[in-house]
């Protein structure tokens, strides 16, 4: 069982040093100040329910005075109290554990969405544009900011990949359960037997770097500039202002060729390779911590599949939770919380079963 007073003891150590800092420290480190409230903020409300949860301990101590008081009226009055308190400060313990859950260090931070149409052809774009529609009308409800930084379209009104930045309150803790493939059956709109056909998209959900996070050395990069080849204006494909970064010791590549300026290109392309590479560091620390990973639902294996959406039958299956829902249509106007609330659910459970058992 967790030693609360351990913890406790530690969090408001680390709360009264944070509060401290924020008094004296000099607010030209704005990096700095930033990283210090958002952690004053994340351990605000523990601190107050730890608070709150030793007024009620005590509260019990003081009645537990008075059932030895000689008075049988006090004596039943404080027993009924007791049970009472008694009550509360198990409710009070299960907010606590919820509040001191492991946290995903990366759930506060912006998002790097990218969606890449898999088999299936043009049904598969299709699909991958589908997709597309429903994180922004998702990003919409939530009211977050939904920014393409690239996007390869075919002649269908079809996606081959699109890579968009979407940014927002606690727009990873959410997003990054929908990295997987997703699978659709339904008719295509060629198909003139009606016949139900399997297409996929793989959807990957990357924290969006900041430069603290990721040291890149220059030494590190090549980067190329070229001629933009798809559409986009006459300036556009006349002047280099496509970039194609190379980070040599992971081999990654990005490209960005969407904006006129080569300056804005590049920008683009740095924000999408931090990414990436903190993404590759996320996925190497799950490997290494495999117990860990088994108390993870959907820990970022993009060749998982996650999600089917069948349209004959207007369901969505999720099968890492064995979760079916019947209403496709709200699903694709971007209302997934359905989905996602069970996925946080299920590894917030997950966890509290791992604390209670250490």
């Amino acid at each position: 069982m967790i030693n609360f007073d351990t913890q406790f003891t530690n969090i408001l150590d680390k709360y009264n040093k944070i509060e401290n800092s924020l008094n004296t420290m000099d607010n030209s480190n704005s990096e700095n100040l930033i990283k210090l409230n958002r952690e004053y903020a994340e351990l605000k409300p523990i601190v107050d329910k730890i608070e709150e949860y030793r007024k009620e301990q005590q509260e019990i101590l003081n009645l537990g005075e008075l059932i030895k008081d000689s008075d049988q009226e006090i004596i039943k009055i404080a027993e009924k109290e007791l049970i009472e308190k008694k009550n509360i400060i198990k409710l009070l313990e299960n907010e606590l554990l919820r509040l001191l859950l492991p946290k995903d260090l990366n759930d506060s931070k912006n998002s790097i969405l990218e969606i890449r149409a898999g088999t299936g052809g043009d049904e598969a774009s299709l699909f991958a544009s589908d997709l597309l529609s429903m994180y922004q009308k998702y990003a919409d409800l939530n009211s977050w900011n939904f920014e393409i930084l690239s996007i390869s379209e075919t002649g269908l009104k079809g996606v081959k990949e699109v890579i968009c930045n979407i940014s927002g309150n606690n727009v990873f803790a959410k997003l990054k359960y929908e990295s997987g493939v997703h699978r659709v059956q339904r008719i295509p709109t060629t198909e003139s037997n009606g016949r139900v056909h399997t297409s996929a998209a793989t959807v990957a959900v990357l924290p969006e770097a900041e430069e603290i996070d990721i040291d890149i050395q220059e030494k590190d990069l090549r980067i190329d500039v070229f001629r933009s080849s798809g559409p986009g204006g006459q300036s556009v494909n006349t002047t280099d202002s496509a970039v194609r970064i190379t980070h040599i010791p992971s081999g990654i590549v990005v490209s960005q060729q969407d904006e006129k300026s080569q300056h804005k290109n590049k920008a683009k392309a740095m924000k999408i390779l931090r990414s990436r590479l903190l993404d590759n560091e996320i996925q190497l620390k799950n490997k290494e911590r495999s117990e860990n990973r088994k108390t993870q639902v959907g820990s970022g294996d993009r060749s998982e599949r996650i999600r089917t959406y069948n349209f004959p039958q207007g369901r969505v299956s999720d099968h890492r939770i064995n979760l079916t829902l019947y209403n496709l249509s709200e699903i694709l106007a971007g209302k997934i919380e359905d989905l996602i609330n069970p996925l946080i659910a299920e590894e917030e459970s997950k966890k509290l079963a791992d604390m209670q058992n250490e």
